[in-house]
């Protein structure tokens, strides 16, 4: 293993321990709510993000020792019971010769994505960067020696895309990552690492996104500490509800500062009606039924779905959070480029109705959604009317124009006003078979 730097882990214990100390005094207590604000204000108007699931387990792909093996693709090494040595194996075959960080940002970029979140350490505890403190990574373990994670934030910076790390709590790696010894491998091994991840070129890091804080070692005040610490290195740093045991809570959300972390993360789900005003929150989702690249995984979420999730999500405050996990070559499956273009060319369209928007103030109506900006309401049409009208049933409406946000000419549809609010006259056939805006301009606020 490289030679541990004492000075570095002695920081890190005092850091940590002294911030576990003052945990409840944390700076999301003192933190004033335009200051947050700010913090979160290129996250909330983002809506939309890419979650890579990449590692090891690309290798195996959902099959070991030619058995296929149940479960997501990241979990194979706990599923199949791989033991250490076994799975070690896979580690010095990892050689993605065929990666290339600036076509992923790419693609990410022309989906309409505005941030990364990618795994610099799952479960398996493996990492995709130089560590200093380890020698299970990519430039020491493996062939490939590159450090992925400085390639990527290279490409990042280059297009205009946040970069944001996920990392995992857990460790079936680590000797330490267990029972008794537990506070060694926090101190003398994770928190260096993430002080790695904030300290190294990777650019202006934008998240910090934890799992597996479902371990019974870890509990809700060294989340806090964690939190605590983190922020006093990176201030405008924005970290998940994870870092502490959020998901018990209403996944985590921070509103009486009850719980560590400054967003919620529903898995896999959209919750009914959101969480409501000031509570920030992000569902996270795969495209198919795995993260991590599995070969005989072939049920995939049409792009119809996967717009439609957007929508859903946006339109009750949320952000969407789409995973692709890529193979062991280091290429983005291609049903999930093709997933992925298909709501690039949506939202070249129509991103106006949903990047920058707040959620509805309104319920959903039954033929669609609604999304908001100061001025502006916009209805997003799943189910177009046979007869030619759409009605807006908001009581409190004062609409003074209406459109088709894919008419370029923004020519006004004529509409009239109801006691319910306003019906909509708008073209037999709609501009879009998966979701059409019309945009409604509003009477402006003395």
């Amino acid at each position: 293993m490289k030679t541990r730097l004492l000075t570095v882990m002695l920081a890190g214990l005092c850091a940590f321990h002294a911030a576990e100390l003052s945990a409840e005094t944390t700076n999301a207590a003192q933190e004033k709510p335009e200051m947050r604000d700010t913090r979160m204000k290129w996250w909330r108007e983002a809506r939309f993000g890419m979650f890579i699931h990449w590692g090891v387990y690309s290798i195996p792909a959902g099959i070991h020792k030619g058995r296929a093996v149940e479960g997501i693709g990241e979990w194979i090494m706990h599923k199949g019971k791989i033991p250490i040595p076994e799975y070690e194996e896979y580690a010095k075959q990892f050689n993605p010769v065929k990666f290339d960080a600036d076509a992923w940002v790419k693609i990410a970029k022309n989906a309409g994505m505005k941030y990364i979140v990618i795994t610099s350490k799952h479960h398996d505890g493996f990492c995709m960067w130089d560590s200093k403190v380890s020698d299970y990574d990519i430039m020491d373990f493996a062939p490939f020696k590159r450090d992925i994670l400085k390639e990527l934030g290279d490409a990042c910076k280059k297009h205009g895309i946040r970069l944001c790390f996920y990392h995992s709590i857990m460790d079936w790696h680590h000797p330490d990552a267990t029972g008794k010894n537990f506070p060694k491998y926090r101190d003398e091994y994770m928190v260096p690492q993430l002080k790695e991840l904030l300290s190294n070129d990777y650019g202006d890091i934008g998240v910090l996104w934890f799992d597996g804080e479902w371990i019974k070692e870890w509990t809700e005040p060294q989340g806090k500490a964690l939190y605590k610490l983190l922020r006093e290195i990176k201030p405008d740093l924005i970290i998940n509800n994870r870092v502490g045991k959020g998901r018990k809570g209403m996944y985590g959300m921070n509103k009486d500062n009850s719980y560590a972390g400054d967003f919620g993360t529903p898995e896999q789900q959209i919750p009914a009606t959101g969480f409501g005003p000031g509570v920030d929150w992000e569902s996270c989702m795969t495209m198919n039924n795995t993260w991590g690249y599995k070969s005989n995984d072939h049920k995939w979420k049409s792009d119809k779905d996967l717009i439609r999730k957007l929508i859903d999500i946006t339109s009750k405050g949320g952000n969407f959070l789409l995973n692709v996990g890529p193979t062991a070559e280091g290429l983005i499956p291609e049903p999930s480029v093709k997933r992925l273009r298909k709501m690039g060319e949506w939202l070249a369209t129509n991103g106006e109705a949903l990047l920058g928007t707040s959620a509805s103030p309104y319920d959903a109506p039954t033929w669609g959604r609604f999304t908001a900006k100061p001025g502006r309401l916009y209805a997003h049409v799943f189910d177009w009317p046979q007869d030619g009208a759409i009605a807006v049933s908001v009581a409190d409406i004062d609409a003074t124009k209406a459109y088709l946000l894919a008419d370029i000419t923004r020519a006004g549809l004529s509409f009239k006003k109801t006691d319910d609010g306003i019906i909509i006259n708008v073209p037999a056939k709609a501009p879009d078979s998966i979701a059409s805006v019309i945009v409604i301009e509003l009477e402006k606020k003395k």
